[in-house]
């Protein structure tokens, strides 16, 4: 709280908003909370929704093995890319003008799918509305830290988590339903139709309910900073998402290696403009604290395992059990719906649970993984052992986020938001690649899809222990009062 008061004094971003309650007055903080959320639900729906569709789009509009992967994978592709950027433009510009303008192209873009007339159409504006998503999405967790402080700001951060957990068992479900329903004949299209009117509404409340923030227009975007983070991020996630499909060719590994120099040019870049006093577009030697990197670190470990276990599960019930692919949708709700719950739960419990829920958390997904690996592989078990990993990654992902909200100062909330936003992106896309990759190849080597599920489960479990420990060092790592200015010396 002392580091809170005195950023408050020193940064002249956030003066007037002493305990971050200032800036909504005469505002409801709980319509605040809602716009931004739904949002943030908007934005997570559509990284899931589309690949229930993926058959009736190759159905309508014809469209090749290749677009239909940049049709899934641009979205996500620009989504990422983009996070840290929008952060900063929000600081820049303001939270609430930032968040409105990604809205308003999140859900135009929506409608141009929605209407797409061939697949090139539809991949143009899928990757619009990821920049549309990120936008707005790296505006949600900012605001949280900005503008709540104390019990009110855990809460919304279990709130955070609880729409987080839930969009997906939703978006998994609506698209289903949607292109079942078939409705007037569209097929697909819906599912980004749907998005048009709830963003309208969205808009007319975020406009009304979301604070006026003071803005930094003096400061000026980093543009080279920009130029070099989206290159590194886009070596970094493209072969990640496109690799496993194609056979990990050469261009693969080529882009992977290529984007690490191009990552170290961008913080060199970066740190020679915090030396010059300049306008960074991230605060690098927010990474030099050493329980902010652990941190983020232990989350792209226990997301990597979340969404393998997404990808991987899948493979194995449908083409190692032959089950359908109802079944394998349903089956994966009992872990996020317990993860859904978690969040909510620990934003009204007291500072030690907090601190013990990350660690925890990760030995909760261990035990998950180990059972499944030992062979648990029958539908009740399975159900049973989904759910305790949903609230072991519901501990670690609100332990870890409570972590890193606590224990940097209220004026680098537009760091913490992007990397921990793009840490989810990454982690989650290299979980999928990695472990699915592991899965595929022991079973074309001859594994049973039985034992090749254990021997996957098997490395995640140890990969949640890796996670464990290592967002336990984080905690442990955190001092007491250390200022990011000290860092910079």
């Amino acid at each position: 709280m002392d580091s809170l008061k005195t950023s408050v004094a020193i940064d002249p971003a956030l003066a007037g908003e002493r305990h971050g309650l200032s800036g909504l007055r005469g505002r409801r903080p709980g319509w605040m909370l809602a716009s931004l959320l739904g949002g943030m639900f908007l934005g997570n729906v559509d990284i899931a929704v589309v690949n229930v569709a993926i058959p009736s789009i190759r159905d309508h509009l014809r469209a090749s093995g290749g677009q239909l992967e940049l049709i899934v994978s641009g979205y996500t592709l620009a989504y990422a890319m983009l996070l840290i950027t929008g952060a900063r433009l929000g600081e820049i510009r303001g939270r609430r003008w930032t968040y409105l303008v990604g809205l308003a192209v999140f859900t135009l873009s929506s409608l141009a799918c929605g209407l797409a007339p061939g697949s090139a159409a539809l991949v143009g504006a899928r990757v619009v509305q990821g920049v549309g998503a990120a936008l707005m999405v790296s505006q949600v967790l900012t605001s949280i830290q900005v503008h709540f402080d104390g019990s009110a700001r855990r809460r919304a951060l279990g709130a955070y988590t609880g729409v987080l957990g839930a969009s997906s068992v939703i978006g998994q479900a609506l698209g289903g339903v949607l292109v079942a329903a078939d409705i007037m004949g569209t097929g697909w299209r819906p599912i980004f139709l749907v998005n048009v009117p709830i963003g309208a509404v969205l808009m007319a409340t975020s406009y009304v309910f979301l604070p006026d923030d003071e803005t930094l227009e003096q400061k000026k975007l980093d543009a080279l900073g920009v130029a070099l983070l989206s290159l590194g991020l886009f070596l970094l996630v493209t072969p990640l998402i496109l690799g496993p499909d194609a056979g990990w060719p050469l261009w693969t590994w080529l882009c992977l290696a290529a984007s690490l120099p191009v990552f170290a040019l961008f913080a060199r870049w970066e740190r020679g403009i915090a030396r010059r006093a300049g306008d960074p577009l991230m605060n690098v030697a927010l990474l030099a604290r050493k329980h902010v990197a652990l941190a983020l670190v232990s989350q792209a470990a226990t997301r990597a395992g979340y969404f393998a276990l997404l990808f991987v599960l899948a493979l194995f019930l449908q083409q190692g059990l032959g089950k359908s692919a109802v079944y394998s949708g349903l089956i994966p709700i009992a872990w996020v719906a317990t993860f859904a719950l978690v969040g909510p739960i620990l934003g009204r419990a007291g500072a030690r649970v907090r601190m013990l829920a990350a660690p925890v958390g990760g030995l909760l997904m261990t035990v998950s993984f180990a059972a499944v690996a030992a062979g648990a592989h029958s539908t009740g078990w399975l159900i049973a052992l989904l759910g305790v990993g949903g609230i072991g990654y519901g501990a670690a992902f609100s332990g870890t986020l409570a972590h890193l909200t606590e224990s940097v100062e209220a004026r680098y909330a537009p760091d913490v938001s992007g990397l921990f936003n793009t840490t989810l992106q990454i982690g989650g896309t290299l979980g999928v690649a990695v472990f699915g990759t592991v899965y595929l190849d022991l079973v074309a080597r001859g594994r049973a899809p039985s034992a090749a599920f254990s021997t996957t489960n098997a490395v995640l479990a140890a990969v949640s222990v890796a996670a464990s420990a290592l967002i336990l060092f984080a905690e442990r790592a955190t001092p007491g009062a250390t200022r990011l200015e000290d860092t910079d010396q």
